[in-house]
């Protein structure tokens, strides 16, 4: 990355707003560039400053979060979301991983989280906190139409759903080589396939999809 990350906050709460500010320019490969306090004004800030990353509250005045994020992701695919919200509950979660985002802070988790999670989303990649992914994982059945027939029909193969599950577990190519016993370059050709199969251009699709399918592990 050759600048500092570029960071908007989208929060009503100006006290919260500040807080967040002071935390991500205290981190040196950040800076903050704007700041929202509805959905709307988030959505039109990020068409006219194009943030690297825009910190996303869910509940908002005007337009939610998941609504500002579902429009700045249509719009701008190239901005990544990460929510911030005081909302542990795994249906939030879900909602804002399909409207686009790519990852999901608690406001009572601890300051490295968000840093972490904006790191990861300037990455292109999805931060999931372990504790939520679990509860994502755990209620998934309950939420999957067992008419959509989408586990059935989106033409990957069994190998290509084995390495999606450990990108979105975390691994690295190496390591997913060295888990099914593959070369590196083999992991590369089967997530160009698995990605170009599904219409996906970056990990956090990757991440994202294998949640919503049930590939992640549970432990």
């Amino acid at each position: 990355m050759n600048s500092r990350i570029r960071v908007l906050i989208a929060d009503d709460h100006a006290i919260l707003r500040s807080g967040v500010r002071l935390l991500i320019e205290a981190e040196s490969d950040m800076e903050v560039i704007g700041e929202a306090g509805d959905g709307v004004e988030a959505v039109e800030l990020t068409r006219s400053l194009k943030p690297d990353v825009v910190v996303m509250d869910i509940s908002m005045p005007e337009m939610s979060g998941i609504e500002a994020t579902r429009a700045i992701k249509a719009e701008l695919d190239q901005t990544n979301i990460v929510g911030l919200t005081m909302h542990s509950n795994d249906t939030y979660f879900f909602e804002l991983l399909k409207a686009g985002a790519a990852g999901y802070v608690v406001k009572g988790g601890s300051p490295h989280e968000l840093t972490d999670a904006i790191r990861a989303a300037a990455r292109g990649e999805a931060y999931i906190h372990p504790t939520l992914a679990s509860k994502l994982i755990q209620g998934f059945t309950e939420r999957t139409d067992p008419h959509s027939g989408s586990s059935q029909s989106d033409g990957l193969t069994e190998r290509e759903k084995e390495v999606v599950r450990l990108i979105a577990d975390g691994l690295t190519s190496r390591e997913i080589a060295e888990e099914l016993v593959i070369s590196p370059n083999t992991v590369e050709r089967h997530r160009a396939n698995t990605m170009s199969k599904l219409g996906m251009h970056n990990k956090a699709e990757l991440v994202r999809y294998a949640v919503e399918q049930g590939l992640v592990s549970s432990n």
